[in-house]
């Protein structure tokens, strides 16, 4: 039973994180880099604030997933601490001050597993959004009458 809801719920998680990245990706690539250097010093920024909170909001989505997951199967006595716990084994801090019970834990290995991938997934796509600013940049200093 277990592995059937970790299953669905990395399914619906990893869906979640290709949406959001290809919504965020559509964003992006519909503004060009401005044709000054202080237009684009601007225009870098907003695309890094831009990049960062949309993949904070995405981590945020599929946290409170685990969670609700967690407060549905009556793992913990309220949603606070089912979202406490969640956060916690999402990022793979895991505190230890709060543990699933028996017949659930496998989740949270899960919720581990699945976090530190989707992680590594944003910090790729995020790598890859300032790689290309600097390209950007480079190429807009080499366009400059020297």
């Amino acid at each position: 039973m277990q592995l059937g809801i970790a299953t669905v719920v990395v399914a619906a998680t990893v869906l979640v994180h290709l949406i959001g990245l290809a919504v965020l990706l559509a964003i992006l690539r519909r503004h060009r880099h401005a044709s000054s250097r202080w237009l684009a010093a601007l225009f870098n920024t907003g695309v890094i604030l831009l990049a960062a909170f949309g993949l904070f909001a995405l981590h945020s989505v599929e946290i409170w997933t685990w969670a609700g997951v967690y407060w549905w199967l009556g793992a913990f006595p309220d949603f606070e601490h089912a979202l406490y716990f969640s956060t916690s084994t999402y990022v793979t801090i895991g505190y230890g001050d709060l543990v699933l019970p028996p017949g659930s834990r496998i989740l949270g290995a899960i919720e581990g597993a699945s976090g530190i991938i989707l992680i590594g997934w944003s910090t790729a796509f995020f790598f890859s959004i300032v790689d290309r600013l600097k390209l950007l940049e480079r190429g807009l200093e080499n366009d400059r009458p020297g």
